[in-house]
């Protein structure tokens, strides 16, 4: 476990990611946007408990990132949605003090468009609700992650109206 800090020094709690990995997880945010604001959950569970971020969580094996998005966006907030396409790429990798690989992780952003159901904080969020974009980029509260994916969108960087859809290339060997 370590206190995860961003370049400002702001804590964004306690990280319980596997340690000294011998490649890289993916994770997967379910960015849902409507009327300049963006749907962000309060995490119940380390990594940055009690931090706002958008819904999401681990890539399975098997699933595609869009379809892990969905389900992520379901578990956390009871809510139904239609992936548009991945909009951001990041990545996030802590080197301890020898140099070595302690933690990483990719992290694909996933554009959903709601569908259905009413908005709860389910089993892995404290709470859910919508804020806006302006105000997220503003917060101390929230994940380093989400704070930075709508600092691109004010600038421009993230093309809400131009999703990438990924190519699903699949065989039997």
């Amino acid at each position: 476990m370590f206190i995860l800090e961003d370049e400002q020094g702001i804590s964004h709690g306690e990280c319980m990611l596997p340690r000294y990995p011998n490649r890289p997880y993916i994770g997967v945010g379910a960015l849902v946007v409507e009327e300049g604001r963006v749907l962000m959950v309060k995490r119940k569970y380390p990594p940055r408990k009690g931090y706002w971020s958008i819904p999401g969580g681990h890539v399975e094996l098997g699933e595609r990132v869009e379809d892990a998005a969905v389900r992520e966006l379901r578990e956390e907030t009871g809510l139904e949605a239609e992936p548009l396409g991945i909009v951001n790429l990041d990545e996030l990798i802590v080197y301890d003090k020898e140099g070595a690989v302690e933690y990483h992780y990719v992290l694909v952003d996933v554009l959903v468009e709601r569908k259905s159901g009413e908005l709860q904080a389910s089993s892995d969020a404290l709470d859910a609700r919508w804020m806006d974009i302006s105000e997220v980029a503003g917060r101390t509260d929230v994940t380093m992650s989400t704070r930075g994916l709508m600092e691109k969108i004010i600038r421009g960087e993230v093309r809400l109206d131009k999703p990438f859809k990924p190519k699903l290339t699949s065989y039997t060997c």
